[in-house]
């Protein structure tokens, strides 16, 4: 190909609208520019009061309304296809030499269809699986099997599939896709904003912060459960929550019921503004509910922890527990309140032993070489147009 390769990614969430998989897009969308690509990312309108769009050279946007619920989240069948059936026609009439597919598996669908109107290949980026989330959440059997059908599907033409971890490429090899299409890349924060140098939050000590998504599978609710424990030895202790999710509910009932007005929920903020609360906390929070199906999550919330030098304390299992305790990230623990409480009181201990301190350059140098997402969005990159050139010789 003498020109330089056009790619579309298609998605409903993208910067500079704040979340993971829109931080991972982005490093993908700046990894092809680098590579000489040109990218047109298809997406949606972000919410009010988002920071201004960013620029990226080689990159452009194209930006459409969409539905979202109270919560300002496109999430949800009725959202997602708010964004899906338009995508159809979007895709349809674009000029592109291949496309990338971010979950749900509706948004694949529309992906494969149109890629195979327009006899061009499409890859799919599988930042989990969708059905355990299904599965997860209890959703009726005969949906499970409808979207395992549509994700397998998908995936098994995609040219390509990235993997955020060894762990989603197993997953992604039980839907009968061939191994060798199949790319573990890695995830990761952008550590030129979660750095150890920066402004820091002002507040009082002990502080625990707790960043991203509140979902089910998370139950972040059991750090509120935790605080009476550690209130009990320090009582100026306080507990921060930055960001959107179903649990946010619980998260003040929880409150409430145990009436604590140290708990504080400060909505979704910058990746700027959220790394200065990292850097003063105390420790950064992190969860996964066990017996969900989601023990094969690394919640990015480790890796900007990691990559500030903070510690974190883990609450549940699975691997993400394992790379705090192997890294030497921070506590892990079950995911109930005394043993959360037990590992806050730790963190505390560390920080005013000066534990904390001492390991900080240790937690930062291993996040910038194991968790740089624009080291991330390179090999993603890589994968992408070495599908291209792999499916433009079989044409």
């Amino acid at each position: 190909m003498s020109r330089a390769p056009h790619i579309v990614v298609a998605t409903r969430l993208y910067a500079p609208e704040v979340g993971a998989a829109s931080f991972r897009l982005r490093a993908l969308a700046r990894g092809l520019a680098a590579e000489g690509a040109t990218v047109r990312v298809v997406t949606t309108i972000p919410p009010a009061g988002s920071a201004p769009e960013p620029v990226d050279p080689g990159v452009t946007t194209a930006r459409a309304p969409v539905l979202r619920d109270a919560g300002g989240n496109v999430r949800g069948y009725v959202q997602y296809l708010s964004f899906d059936i338009p995508l159809f026609f979007r895709l349809l009439f674009s000029a592109a030499d291949l496309v990338v597919s971010e979950p749900p598996p509706t948004t694949g669908l529309v992906v494969a269809i149109t890629s195979w109107l327009r006899r061009r290949p499409f890859v799919y980026y599988a930042a989990d699986v969708w059905t355990d989330g299904l599965i997860a959440l209890g959703a009726p059997s005969p949906m499970i099997a409808v979207m395992r059908r549509i994700e397998g599907f998908v995936m098994r033409r995609a040219a390509a599939v990235v993997a955020v971890s060894e762990e989603v490429r197993d997953k992604v090899v039980a839907f009968r896709v061939a191994p060798e299409r199949i790319h573990a890349i890695g995830n990761g924060v952008d550590t030129e904003i979660f750095r150890p140098d920066g402004p820091v939050a002002e507040t009082t000590s002990p502080t625990f912060v707790y960043t991203g998504a509140m979902s089910e599978w998370q139950g972040p609710s059991v750090f509120v459960e935790a605080m009476p424990a550690v209130l009990e030895a320090f009582p100026a202790a306080t507990l921060r929550f930055f960001g959107q999710g179903v649990e946010e509910p619980a998260i003040r009932a929880a409150a409430e019921r145990l009436g604590l007005t140290c708990v504080v929920l400060g909505g979704v903020i910058p990746p700027t503004e959220t790394a200065t609360w990292i850097r003063g906390a105390t420790a950064a929070l992190a969860s996964i509910t066990p017996g969900v199906g989601y023990d094969f999550a690394k919640p990015t919330k480790t890796y900007a922890a990691a990559a500030c030098g903070t510690p974190v304390v883990f609450a549940g299992s699975g691997v993400g527990a394992h790379l705090v305790e192997d890294a030497g990230l921070g506590w892990r623990t079950a995911h109930e309140p005394d043993s959360v409480a037990e590992a806050m009181l730790g963190a505390v201990h560390a920080e005013l032993s000066g534990e904390t301190e001492r390991e900080r350059d240790r937690r930062v140098a291993w996040a910038r070489e194991n968790a740089s997402i624009a080291a991330t969005g390179h090999r993603a990159a890589v994968v992408v147009l070495d599908a291209l050139r792999r499916t433009s010789r079989a044409r």
